[in-house]
């Protein structure tokens, strides 16, 4: 028998988000952790879908340069700011730095984001690695 999956809605993807943080982060700050979470899969996300138009239309050494992706309204993302980066270094015991420093870079890379970023926060959330990158799962599933 093939196995159904059903993609969750925000609503249970923030429900969820919610729960891993509880007793960890003061409930006034779950949309500051999750928002910012969610911001950098879906700018991933839009960039991938980006990159793939390139290279289907034979744009490859184009890859690399932002306007390609903002003309079509699209950040563009440097690998350190990349979802798949996040994931891959979701185990390390660095993972809040990351973080920060993906959503930092996203900003200097991206100057229409000029000051909309939060400087630093995950990193002075203190949250445990594995409930980061629980968060993390979290934010993809």
């Amino acid at each position: 028998m093939a196995k159904v999956t059903k993609e969750k809605s925000i609503e249970e993807t923030l429900w969820e988000s919610a729960n891993k943080l509880r007793g960890t982060v003061e409930s006034s700050e779950y949309k500051h952790v999750v928002l910012g979470l969610i911001f950098l899969k879906f700018a991933s996300d839009k960039f991938e879908e980006r990159q793939s138009e390139l290279m289907a239309e034979g744009k490859e050494k184009y890859l690399e340069i932002t306007e390609f992706y903002t003309m079509k309204n699209v950040f563009y993302l440097p690998d350190i700011s990349r979802w798949g980066y996040l994931i891959e270094n979701a185990k390390s015991g660095d993972l809040a730095i990351r973080i920060d420093t993906a959503l930092a870079t996203v900003e200097k890379n991206n100057p229409a984001l000029k000051g909309a970023l939060p400087d630093n926060y995950y990193s002075r959330l203190n949250l445990d690695t594995t409930k980061l990158a629980s968060l993390l799962d979290t934010v993809v599933g």
